[in-house]
């Protein structure tokens, strides 16, 4: 009698369970690595980032990571940046991403959703302070991290207020000089840090 078997095909497992601390460190050190245009140091961060929140394997790792380090030095100069430029390098990004994961369902999209955001944050850079997140900032993140995850925004909104305001401190410090021993860089790193414990509270299944 002729039997049959199931073949068993591993699917990767999607980026939903991560450490938050260690990607609030690696984060914490790309922006300001970004800040100081220290390149180098961005790129070392984003290795570790990619690698812990994406699990792919090193060769698409090393890519994605320069991926995002060019989009952030295309996005960088201001004015004059070029962010055309930055979204191509976000959509061959986010490709990587569903190489290996099969999400997001359009890399295209993404990639706008990416860069509306950081145009977003820009356009209210001067006027952001850290203790009131910009409300058009909040919006975008969170349509971002619905497309990315899948999950409803009501429900990843306060990963998005907490990124925000993140981002508000980053500006602060910046516009204080960008001091090394500031104390607004501790009340960034921790504010990371809660933008992604809310975020993994809200898409680990």
């Amino acid at each position: 009698m002729a039997t049959t078997s199931k073949v068993s095909v591993r699917v990767p497992p999607r980026p939903r369970s991560f450490d938050p601390v260690r990607l609030a460190d690696l984060e914490y050190q790309v922006w300001v690595g970004y800040y100081l245009r220290r390149w180098p140091r961005v790129l070392i961060a984003y290795i570790g980032l990619v690698r812990m929140a994406f699990g792919m394997n090193w060769y698409r790792t090393f890519y994605a990571a320069w991926l995002v380090l060019r989009a952030n030095q295309l996005w960088a100069p201001n004015p004059g940046n070029d962010a055309e430029g930055a979204q191509a390098c976000m959509r061959r990004f986010y490709s990587l991403v569903k190489l290996t994961h099969g999400e997001p369902a359009s890399p295209d999209t993404a990639a706008e959703l990416e860069v509306t955001w950081w145009r977003v944050h820009r356009e209210g850079q001067n006027s952001i302070d850290g203790t009131d997140p910009d409300e058009e900032l909040v919006s975008s993140l969170a349509r971002l991290f619905h497309y990315v995850y899948g999950e409803p925004e009501p429900t990843l909104r306060p990963a998005a207020i907490e990124r925000a305001r993140a981002m508000g401190l980053s500006d602060q410090w910046v516009r204080e000089g960008r001091q090394q021993d500031s104390r607004l860089l501790p009340l960034e790193h921790a504010a990371l840090v809660r933008s992604y414990a809310v975020l993994l509270a809200a898409v680990h299944h």
